[in-house]
């Protein structure tokens, strides 16, 4: 009776240890799954086929639904040129999205408020650089030059919002002119 009390509780011990085995497999194999379908969604509404690129994107929380919000990178970044945000800069940068059609309850909306609130992470530049880089040989040349300018005079605008001492002096700081100067070379790789 022992032997077979043992025996019994050492295959219900099997059991578990498998039993919770499998259950990691699973949930490692429906996590890449959902990452390869973000990835898949994201694709179809960018036009980006790059998977390193697509990757990053996922990992600064970018979606389908919030691929917008990418256009509004460059506002996000002039903002935190100095590494602070200014009331004026963030109402420039609402603004801006309203403009470009961001609708308030939007995903894209949020994703922004966000980036606005806290710092976003180092890697946006680089990443958003890297989606430029991918979108640009589906355009053409004149809606290349197109967005260029959008994006950039938005950008700019925002740079210029806390600008100045009573509209005098330098409207852009030295680290916003840096900003704006690598923002304006992602389009000429």
């Amino acid at each position: 009776m022992s032997k077979e009390f043992l025996g019994d509780r050492k295959h219900a011990l099997e059991e578990a240890f498998f039993a919770k085995q499998d259950e990691a497999l699973l949930r490692r194999l429906r996590d890449a799954e959902a990452a390869k379908s973000k990835k898949e969604a994201l694709s179809a509404a960018s036009g980006i086929a790059d998977d390193a690129v697509l990757d990053r994107l996922v990992a600064l929380g970018v979606d389908s639904a919030t691929i917008a919000a990418l256009s509004l990178v460059p506002l996000v970044l002039v903002a935190w040129a100095d590494g602070s945000m200014d009331d004026k800069e963030r109402d420039a940068a609402l603004a801006a999205a309203a403009e470009a059609g961001v609708e308030k309850q939007s995903a894209g909306r949020q994703l922004l408020e966000g980036w606005l609130a806290t710092r976003p992470p180092p890697q946006l530049l680089a990443t958003w650089t890297d989606y430029i880089r991918a979108i640009s040989p589906t355009l053409s040349e004149g809606a290349k030059r197109e967005l260029k300018s959008d994006l950039l005079g938005r950008a700019r605008k925002v740079a210029e919002a806390a600008g100045g001492f009573l509209g005098v002096g330098r409207k852009t700081s030295p680290a916003e002119d840096g900003v704006l100067a690598r923002l304006e070379k992602a389009f000429s790789a």
